[in-house]
């Protein structure tokens, strides 16, 4: 029994020693979260039409403010970089990473009282063409939300933060999955009797699970938790480099509000359209975009506080490369094969067609900017690693500023469908990036451009030619070949076409020597390492 355990807890608490693995574990999870989180949309969708699914999604918006503030804000940004830096003095990293922690519950606390007291004057400001009834469900779980979801999840999170602060990086990739089964298992079970208030209790049951399943962190490593709140050195560089961050992600945040309330202006169920197209367009962003930009955080925090430079751009340049490699041909598939995959995806009893085409189309807009958001995540990272959060946060405003600007311009002034908020996100998004990385490019005293521009050239390359060819073919073999009315021959169809998508993108991209083409061969080898320590703790518990 010793050994078991000791196995399995060297498999979990493994420290990874590179980005790529670190990068690779979490992409792992993030695809098989993601997995069970479209297994849930579907299952909604079967359960629920899209303009009742229009009262859970909005549900969210205000809980999803403050989880964001608080975690992709707060804690994101700076907490990972202080506990680096104080982690050698079990003390002082006790003391500081303890008054950062209960800072936060404390902003958290007055979070809920005054969100929970005000909440049907916010949701009649930010849904203003829903009734009131309709306004009245949406305030009721949003409160249901902020109470029983919430402080699970922030303190899920900040374990999270901790286990990739020591590079271990397999509980919280995993508790995903558990959020999502909650919510999965309760819709199913409970929605026939309680209708939509089923999978609200799913979500809170999901948040316990999501921190039940991270709880071993806090007290794996030496960090002792305390019940103190001092004005630290570490707690006062927290405030100062978090303040920039919350005030970029409040922009982002009301860029995201401002699309509830124009989508309320549209037909019935575009919210839930625009919602289930963008949730879609984040699976890659997250299992590359942000498993890279997490994964990279704790090393590019160390190399450059040993002024390790040229090291610093050749990651960042090797990253950059890596994700476009992944990411460009993932964009033009989710263009030219939309439909069938929100038809895969989404398509529940009381999904109809016309929303299918509307979210397809919706989807295809969102993916043009599909490289450029996954690069977002890696390039800010780079910026909080020099513990630097004004930079992003001035050029989030720009980009939010636009963004909106636009989404006003078609919705009211060009009365443009829900599709064309997709156009105003992919343009500002787009224009975001391509400012961070000139600043980065000046902030680090140059990059190889020649490679990136070469590189990407190639890729593009094979990218457009691998994907008109599979156009045609999806085009020949749809009701020729498969009887795409069910769903499993949609399946089929979208599994033949990609597979072969798959493969002869790689030949042209070895074929014209695309140097992101070792890529293949090192997720090979990774693969390996793994399957031999899965079958290592396999054969101990036999």
């Amino acid at each position: 029994m010793n050994k078991i355990f000791n196995k399995t807890k060297q498999f979990v608490f493994s420290q990874q020693k590179s980005i790529f693995s670190s990068a690779l574990i979490l992409a792992f999870m993030i695809v098989i979260a993601r997995l069970f989180g479209f297994l849930r949309y579907r299952i909604l969708a079967g359960y629920f039409t899209t303009d009742t699914l229009d009262i859970f999604y909005a549900s969210f918006r205000i809980p999803d403010l403050v989880f964001e503030i608080l975690i992709t804000g707060a804690l994101i940004s700076s907490f990972i970089p202080i506990y680096i830096k104080y982690k050698n003095d079990k003390e002082k990293l006790s003391t500081n990473i303890s008054s950062i922690i209960n800072l936060v519950f404390v902003v958290l606390f007055i979070f809920l009282i005054i969100l929970f007291v005000f909440m049907n004057k916010i949701m009649a400001l930010i849904t203003p063409g829903y009734d009131i009834e309709k306004i009245r469900l949406i305030s009721r779980y949003s409160r249901y939300l902020l109470i029983g979801q919430l402080p699970f999840l922030v303190f899920g999170n900040i374990l999270t933060g901790i286990g990739q602060a020591n590079k271990t990086f397999f509980l919280a990739a995993l508790a995903p999955v558990f959020y999502n089964l909650g919510i999965i298992v309760a819709t199913i079970i409970l929605a026939p009797n309680l209708n939509l208030l089923a999978p609200v209790i799913g979500v809170v049951l999901g948040a316990v699970l999501f921190l039940l399943i991270q709880f071993p962190l806090l007290f794996k490593f030496d960090f002792k938790y305390c019940f103190i709140l001092k004005k630290t050195r570490g707690l006062i560089e927290f405030v100062k480099t978090t303040i920039p961050r919350i005030l970029t992600v409040l922009t982002a945040q009301i860029d995201a509000t401002i699309d509830l309330a124009l989508a309320t202006l549209l037909e019935p169920g575009s919210y839930t359209i625009l919602y289930l197209a963008q949730r879609f367009q984040l699976l890659p962003v997250s299992v590359i975009g942000i498993a890279l930009g997490q994964a990279s955080f704790p090393y590019l925090s160390e190399m450059y506080q040993n002024n390790k430079i040229d090291e610093f751009k050749k990651v960042v340049v090797d990253s950059i490369m890596n994700i476009f490699f992944l990411t460009i041909p993932i964009m033009l598939f989710f263009v030219f094969a939309r439909t069938p995959l929100i038809r895969l995806f989404f398509g529940g009893v009381k999904f109809d067609w016309n929303s299918t085409v509307l979210t397809a189309i919706t989807l295809s807009f969102f993916a043009l900017s599909l490289p450029f958001h996954s690069v977002y995540y890696f390039l800010t990272r780079c910026f909080y690693a020099f513990l630097d959060t004004k930079t992003p946060f001035i050029l989030s405003i720009i980009s939010v500023s636009l963004n909106a600007i636009l989404s006003i311009v078609f919705i009211v002034f060009l009365k443009l469908p829900v599709w064309s908020l997709a156009i105003s996100f992919s343009i500002s998004m787009t224009i975001n990036v391509i400012l961070l990385f000139i600043l980065l490019f000046k902030r680090i005293k140059g990059l190889n451009l020649k490679i990136i521009f070469l590189e990407t050239s190639k890729i593009l390359f094979a990218s457009l030619i691998s994907s008109i060819f599979s156009y045609y073919l999806l085009k020949f073999l749809d009701g020729l070949v498969f009887d795409t009315t069910r769903t499993i021959q949609v399946f089929f169809l979208l599994t033949t076409v990609g597979i072969i998508y798959l493969l002869l993108y790689l030949f042209i991209a070895w074929l014209i020597n695309t140097k992101e083409i070792y890529l293949v061969s090192k997720l090979i080898i990774k693969a390996k390492e793994y399957k031999k320590k899965i079958i290592e703790l396999q054969t101990v518990y036999e």
